[in-house]
């Protein structure tokens, strides 16, 4: 059987809690907030939501899957319950989880999340995990994102598995863990990256640290061999460059329910455009719709398009990407 993507990544247990008892508190230029509760005391929850297959690349997988690529998902969790739930919702989502490790011994990871006036704040727990690259199915696109503590040798022997398949083509989102790892640790995947989507706040932490114009943080990943980049800035939307053209896309308007998985949603259907031959404008439009609707409701699944969902989307709204 050939695929038209695998995502490969850490698939969590999402717990979302919302609570209305606590408070913010920013710096004076507002680029650092804390999220404050009682200590020592009873918060009430106002309501729990429980997502049984999360994770940036379980939620990929997910989104190829409504927009009627044929997926895959290759990660790992426990012979438990909530490795059951995992399961299931994949297969219900019609994700090939074939490639799911579920070996004696191991456990689900979870993440509980905080949600607070539609933003929120995770706690996430990796299980250990001896990660080891399995052999890989036929398949046209490969997805990787979010991995738990210990994953250098899987990444040395995916780095491998790319160089001597040049025909895959190769998205790489980074997870917080990669993202900490900082530059020199991340240059062999990036420069393998066939699309290379993350953040703002990661751009720059990966780099130097300081803030600098998003055009020389687009270039600066594109020296270092991923051919089409694009860095997602939150209200301001998102930027792209593919060594010849910079592109701004403005978010669509619209209010937010809950923000988990805005950025998750957005990369993926980027990929997934680009994987129908769009260009890189009509390919931010994508990811800029599948982000709007999963933010409508709650939890990084709930809102991911259909094909005709999406087509529906892009007719309502009429923004377009721009060159600057």
């Amino acid at each position: 059987m050939k695929f038209d993507i695998i995502c490969i990544g850490e698939c969590l247990r999402d717990i979302f809690y919302f609570i209305d008892e606590a408070s913010v508190s920013c710096s004076i230029e507002k680029d650092r907030c804390l999220l404050c509760l009682e200590y020592a005391e009873k918060i009430p929850v106002r309501d729990v939501v429980k997502v049984p297959a999360a994770g940036n690349s379980a939620n990929a997988a997910v989104s190829a899957s409504r927009l009627g690529f044929q997926s895959a998902l290759i990660s790992w969790a426990g012979p438990d319950f909530a490795g059951d739930q995992i399961q299931e919702a994949l297969e219900k989502e019609k994700v090939d989880t074939s490639l799911l490790s579920r070996r004696k011994g191991q456990k689900t990871s979870e993440a509980t999340l905080l949600s607070f006036k539609g933003e929120r704040t995770q706690l996430l727990f990796f299980k250990p995990r001896d990660y080891k690259l399995p052999k890989i199915p036929k398949t046209n696109w490969l997805y990787y994102s979010a991995m738990g503590d210990k994953f250098e040798k899987f990444d040395e022997q995916l780095v491998s598995y790319l160089k001597k398949n040049s025909s895959i083509n190769f998205a790489f989102q980074p997870g917080t863990t990669h993202v900490r790892k900082g530059l020199k640790y991340l240059k062999p995947l990036i420069k393998q990256s066939t699309v290379f989507i993350l953040n703002k706040e990661e751009a720059q932490y990966i780099l130097d640290g300081k803030v600098r114009p998003i055009k020389n943080l687009l270039e600066d990943f594109y020296k270092l061999g991923a051919k089409t980049i694009v860095i997602t800035d939150g209200k301001e939307g998102a930027y792209a460059y593919d060594g010849t053209d910079f592109w701004h896309m403005p978010i669509f308007k619209g209010d937010a329910k809950e923000r988990t998985g805005a950025g998750d949603s957005f990369a993926a259907a980027f990929t997934f455009a680009i994987m129908r031959d769009k260009k890189i404008p009509e390919a931010l439009r994508w990811g800029t719709a599948n982000s709007w609707s999963v933010v409508r409701e709650v939890g990084p699944q709930k809102g991911l398009l259909t094909t005709i969902k999406m087509q529906s989307l892009l007719k309502r709204f009429k923004t377009k990407a721009k060159k600057i």
